[in-house]
């Protein structure tokens, strides 16, 4: 039985606030990572993002987010795809979005595996093995190619750059894909993570959990903005043209893509530990050269034209030229995020179970007072 909370007023109105989107509402708690938007801080159970990227690895910070222990030399390579999912990849046409290909691949992994109650961290490791394998296998195959094989003897993000072009990664492009996985990671109650816990709140298993929040993922709102920025940047073409096309943009009321966030009132700190990673590179790719010099001069117009506003710089305005540089297709940016987000999609289904209670919030009526039906 479901006990209510509702307060009503005598008249039988439900008085209770409204927040539209939950804005601020608490649903629940974590122990996961800290959203510091305020102050543009991000941890991972306790520990600084730019530490996390500086210092760890993917395989690090994902069983970091499972188990809660830290080892530096926990190592995760990508998993085998089952015959039946490979046939399900073909079968869809060529056509098909990253995204849908990659939840299809998910659900059918999902069929073929024993998924009891509750879920562990071996499903989770498992899972987030088998994805990047996929994904790079539909993106082999709308291109007329084989899939290609997991290599055990690489990391997951080298892996799958392997899986995805058929030949080893050098090892700057390698980290640097590497960094955008770490800050990819886990994000608190954004809208795709608090999917997988609802799923997961009703005792249903770590597939649809992820398969879920790869639908939620999909939405331009929540995934999609990394592919914009790399719009934005081709428009603009040179640092030259820069100042120019961001002045005509902002008199024309367009939003820059890769400034502000819903949360950061401050530069998110995932931006800046991927800007770091690419200041370090000794030879930069031109995407990247390009977005850290019009960084600049984006965030001196914005701070002129809207000096009350804490306009910052967000995630995706580095997302975006890391994926490009690295060789990633922009349609294929939503799906590679879901690829990083794994961990912590994961790691909120094994936090929601340890503690688990059905996710069933109240909603206000506002519709027709009770009537009788017409003659």
């Amino acid at each position: 039985m479901t006990t209510s909370t509702s307060a009503a007023s005598p008249s039988g109105a439900d008085e209770r606030p409204y927040s539209p989107g939950l804005e601020g509402v608490l649903a629940g708690e974590t122990a996961l990572s800290k959203v510091d938007g305020a102050n543009g801080r991000l941890v991972y159970r306790g520990y600084r993002i730019g530490d996390l990227v500086e210092r760890g690895t993917y395989a690090a910070v994902a069983n970091l987010l499972w188990t809660g222990d830290w080892d530096p030399a926990a190592r995760l390579a990508t998993g085998p795809v089952p015959d039946v999912v490979l046939t399900t990849l073909r079968a869809l046409p060529t056509t098909a979005k990253p995204m849908d290909a990659l939840r299809t691949a998910v659900s059918a992994w999902g069929a073929t595996q024993t998924l009891d109650w509750p879920p562990t961290a071996e499903q989770a490791r498992a899972l987030t093995a088998f994805s990047p394998s996929a994904l790079a296998a539909f993106a082999r195959i709308r291109e007329g190619k084989d899939p290609i094989e997991p290599d055990p003897s690489l990391s997951l993000v080298e892996g799958f750059l392997y899986q995805l072009k058929g030949e080893k990664p050098d090892a700057a492009t390698a980290r640097a894909l590497d960094a955008y996985f770490i800050v990819g990671a886990e994000h608190g109650f954004n809208a795709s993570t608090f999917t997988a816990r609802v799923i997961t709140s009703t005792k249903s298993d770590i597939v649809s959990a992820v398969a879920g929040a790869i639908g939620t993922m999909k939405g331009p709102l929540h995934g999609g903005a990394p592919s914009e920025v790399v719009d934005q940047l081709a428009k603009m073409g040179t640092v030259e043209h820069a100042e120019e096309w961001l002045r005509g943009a902002l008199d024309r009321g367009e939003r820059l893509m890769g400034f502000g966030h819903r949360v950061y009132r401050a530069y998110d700190p995932r931006a800046a530990a991927l800007r770091k990673v690419a200041e370090g590179m000794e030879h930069k790719p031109e995407w990247l050269e390009l977005a850290i010099q019009v960084e600049d001069v984006a965030l001196r117009l914005l701070a002129e034209r809207h000096p009350d506003r804490p306009l910052k710089t967000n995630v995706e305005f580095y997302a975006a030229p890391v994926l490009m540089g690295v060789g990633l297709s922009p349609d294929l940016f939503p799906a590679t995020f879901s690829l990083a987000r794994d961990a912590g999609w994961t790691a909120h289904v094994l936090e929601q179970a340890a503690s688990n209670r059905l996710i069933r919030p109240d909603v206000k009526y506002v519709g027709e007072e009770e009537r009788d039906l017409p003659a």
